[in-house]
């Protein structure tokens, strides 16, 4: 199931979304450019080593770059491949917007972030001994996703259902679709993917959506001013 694009319009241009979406992919090309992207050193100094944060390892000196605290956002902006990076960026399109609208750039910007964090968090607990870096949007689109299943349910998403010759082209409330992908998450292992990320970013965006709901209801109250008798 290959979601293509929502029947869910905005009522502004999703700036953040875009700036997301092109930072993503420029840096993207300039790690392919890279010497150290082929030998494999880029992701060792900028991508998320939870043996490293947890100071049960140290990194050799000449791949040190930055402090491993630093790196759980260097990942959020890294891609192992052109379809890791295109996967991720396809779902940033279709569902990012819908969430920037609800909230505003600011708070969609720090909303994203914090569900990126929580997505890396989930997997370093996971193993907090592992020296694999983990790097990808995967987690924080995954909290967009949780954010998306809470506000917008029922809205309707084309998704292109793969059966070779019988492939099929329909629409499906969003519920589904995204309740299919956490699903997928759980039965899904193995390839490299640190699904554990995707999880915790998807459960971490349920959760941060609630309390940003709320602000953003309790702020719309307090603007109207006191009631008049």
């Amino acid at each position: 199931m290959i979601p293509l694009k929502d029947d869910n319009p905005t009522s502004e241009k999703p700036v953040v979304t875009y700036f997301i979406i092109g930072l993503c992919v420029l840096i993207f090309l300039v790690q392919f450019s890279s010497q150290s992207y082929k030998t494999g050193q880029l992701f060792y100094s900028f991508g998320l080593i939870p043996s490293v944060l947890m100071g049960n390892s140290k990194l050799q000196m000449d791949l040190y770059v930055i402090p491993a605290w630093l790196t759980i956002l260097t990942s959020m902006f890294m891609h192992g491949g052109f379809m890791h990076l295109i996967g991720n960026m396809l779902y940033m399109w279709i569902f990012a917007d819908n969430i920037e609208d609800s909230l505003g750039p600011k708070k969609f910007l720090i909303f994203y972030i914090l569900a990126g964090v929580g997505a890396s968090m989930t997997q370093v607990f996971m193993d907090t001994s592992s020296q694999i870096p983990m790097v990808g949007a995967s987690g924080a689109i995954g909290g967009v996703l949780g954010a998306y299943l809470i506000n917008y349910p029922n809205a309707k998403v084309l998704v292109l259902i793969p059966f070779g010759f019988f492939s099929q082209l329909i629409k499906i409330r969003a519920l589904y679709v995204l309740g299919f992908w956490f699903i997928l998450q759980f039965i899904s292992s193995g390839g490299g993917v640190a699904y554990a990320a995707h999880i915790g970013g998807f459960i971490s965006g349920i959760i941060l959506i609630l309390f940003f709901n709320k602000k953003k209801i309790y702020k719309n109250k307090i603007t109207k001013g006191p009631w008049e008798h």
